[in-house]
């Protein structure tokens, strides 16, 4: 049978009526590829992967319906006319007309994103689940230098480096963040707001070097939007603490790059601001008047929060990291969050110059400790005797103070992602620290725990006074009659019962593994009952050992590969090579650490 033929004039059915490929999209919207991109990155339109591609494979298809909802975006409109006096300037400068361009280029067409993020994230809590991405970026473009040849400006990079800042700041204060990890790419943060986690990379605080094969149009449009959406993002979470935004921060801190330090005493001052209006509350109706007339203006009411925030002194320890006084967060906090609130809630930090400042002001006052670093615009000095540990990556300390501890950055890290204050013994100045172990990966399920894991799980449990099985034993050891007998947590009348019970059990399960055998077998049900009887008395005479439940469970798998169709099987066989490699992988490391204890027992002998 020959090729499917349509008759001209016939309407266009399936795929090739749903889907439109991107030439044929540019010319139906009537813009250029590089509109085309901007309009697509800011409206959330991505291509789509038609089962059948009517042009071919080496086209990009979009759907039609999105393509319409392109046309009838109030923006492209905007872009047009943008283009008109774009052309118009550069028409005027050719003919050498400033006065003309300068009028032109005032006159030209602005837009704003505010629409499109109340468009595409109806509630609060769909921003917050795609933050992710937009924290990375604009970290990122926090730390780039300004490039005029790649249109990075300078105000961009400002904008970003106070969003990014403001974003930190009410983690910090508001005690939300989670988990930490230093890598080779930068560090990793998690924090929990309103139930989402949130994930996002800041890079190092190094100089950074831009490569030649970034399409940065690209990146500043999807720049475009992000600093929009975390503008909206941080304007929420301020006022839902009562906070006003934006926050306004001391020139001065400012000029010493100190932003975050600005802007907790920003959150004091706003904390005084606010109990100073309760008291003026209580006041009799006179006075009531006359404070009113005076606090009309918010030009007014911002010029007293300054000033209120230039009486705060310097070296306040409570205006330097503590969240704001009465402020109303969720009352019911749970045990994770009272843990990272009061973690570092009785020790004092001073951080050396060689550390990564910004990282530690941000870290440890999030989990409740009070830091200072070696620098104009400090809270306090190096010499302040009620400091408990200074922050330190030098291979020695020449002149040390014995009121306090002298120890790594990791240190503070790794306590961070334990939850505990771990011991300070291998964190000294000039020593190798232990390993900095992922908390974001789950080490039960990747099959293999490292030696610090467990060391930091039993210093956990200590903490906590509770009860872990020795290296080599089971949880199932501890619930063990007789182990507990001996340890002396019940008597011995507890102790039989609680062997009777567990005998009665593994009868049970004896029983249910013969019932599951002899189904796979294909052993009649009447012929099963029959046994049944005696099968019970004599598991009470004595006990059996199990039956190979290894075998029971290749069998039964077996049985299910056999009704599974071809695609099925595939999906399942990469599965269990997925599988297979990584126990190979955990029986590398395995084989690795012996070699190691073995190579350091044979240097120590």
């Amino acid at each position: 049978m020959g090729k499917h033929y349509r008759p001209p004039g016939k309407k266009k059915e399936g795929n090739a009526a749903r889907y439109i490929t991107r030439s044929q999209a540019v010319k139906h919207l009537q813009v250029n590829l590089p509109l085309f991109r901007k309009l697509c990155i800011l409206k959330g339109i991505f291509p789509r992967e038609p089962k059948k591609k009517v042009k071919g494979n080496h086209h990009t298809y979009y759907h039609l319906k999105d393509i319409a909802f392109l046309q009838h975006e109030p923006l492209l409109e905007t872009f047009r006319e943008k283009r008109v006096y774009e052309k118009k300037i550069k028409k005027a400068k050719s003919k050498k007309n400033e006065e003309r361009a300068n009028r032109l280029e005032q006159q030209k067409p602005d837009y704003k994103l505010d629409r499109l993020i109340r468009e595409r994230y109806p509630k609060f809590i769909d921003a917050l689940r795609d933050l992710d991405d937009c924290l990375t970026m604009v970290h990122l473009f926090a730390a780039l230098p300004a490039l005029d040849r790649e249109k990075v400006e300078v105000k961009r990079v400002h904008n970003c480096r106070r969003l990014s800042h403001e974003w930190l700041a009410y983690i910090s204060r508001t005690h939300k963040l989670r988990k930490v990890f230093v890598s080779v790419k930068g560090i990793y943060y998690q924090a929990e707001v309103q139930g989402q986690k949130i994930t996002w990379l800041t890079p190092h605080a190094l100089q950074q070097v831009l490569t030649d094969d970034i399409d940065f149009n690209v990146m500043l449009t999807y720049l475009e939007f992000n600093e929009t959406l975390l503008a909206f993002v941080n304007c929420h979470l301020y006022h839902s603490i009562n906070v006003t935004y934006p926050p306004i921060l001391d020139p001065r801190l400012e000029a010493l790059a100190a932003d975050l330090y600005a802007l907790s005493r920003w959150f004091a001052a706003t904390s005084r601001a606010s109990l100073v209006g309760s008291e003026a509350s209580s006041l009799s109706g006179s006075e009531q008047v006359k404070d009113e007339q005076k606090e009309t203006s918010l030009n007014e009411s911002e010029l007293r929060l300054a000033q209120l925030q230039h009486q705060l002194p310097s070296n306040e320890p409570g205006a330097l990291m503590h969240l704001v006084e009465d402020v109303s967060i969720e009352d019911e906090e749970d045990q994770d969050a009272r843990e990272c609130k009061t973690l570092f809630g009785n020790l004092k930090f001073f951080l050396s110059r060689e550390v990564p400042r910004e990282s530690l002001l941000f870290v440890i006052p999030a989990f409740g400790g009070m830091v200072s670093w070696e620098g104009d615009g400090a809270p306090f000095d190096e010499g302040d005797e009620n400091i408990t540990h200074q922050i330190v990556d030098r291979p020695t300390q020449a002149r040390k103070m014995l009121s306090r501890e002298y120890v790594q950055p990791q240190w503070i890290f790794d306590c961070v992602n334990a939850r505990i204050i771990l011991p300070t013994d291998g964190y000294l100045v000039g020593r190798v620290p232990p390993p900095h172990l992922s908390p974001f990966v789950d080490n039960e399920a990747e099959g293999y725990v490292p030696d610090y894991a467990e060391t930091i799980k039993r210093l956990q449990a200590a903490a906590r006074n509770q009860v872990l099985p020795l290296p080599g034993m089971g949880k199932e050891d501890l619930e063990d009659p007789q182990n507990l007998l001996v340890e002396g947590i019940i008597d011995r009348a507890e102790a039989n019962e609680a062997a009777e019970r567990k005998r009665k059990m593994i009868a049970l399960e004896k029983q249910y593994h013969d019932e599951l055998k002899m189904e796979l077998e294909g052993v009649p049900y009447t012929s099963s009952v029959s046994n049944k009887q005696s099968s019970v008395t004599e598991t009470e005479g004595r006990e059996e050992p199990l039956p190979d439940l290894q075998q029971i469970a290749e069998d039964a798998a077996n049985m299910s590969k056999v009704v599974m169709s071809r695609k099925k099987r595939g999906l399942l066989e990469a599965i269990e090579i997925g599988k297979k490699k990584k126990k190979d992988h955990v029986v590398l490391l395995k084989e690795r650490k012996n070699k190691i204890k073995a190579a350091q027992k044979s240097k120590d002998s």
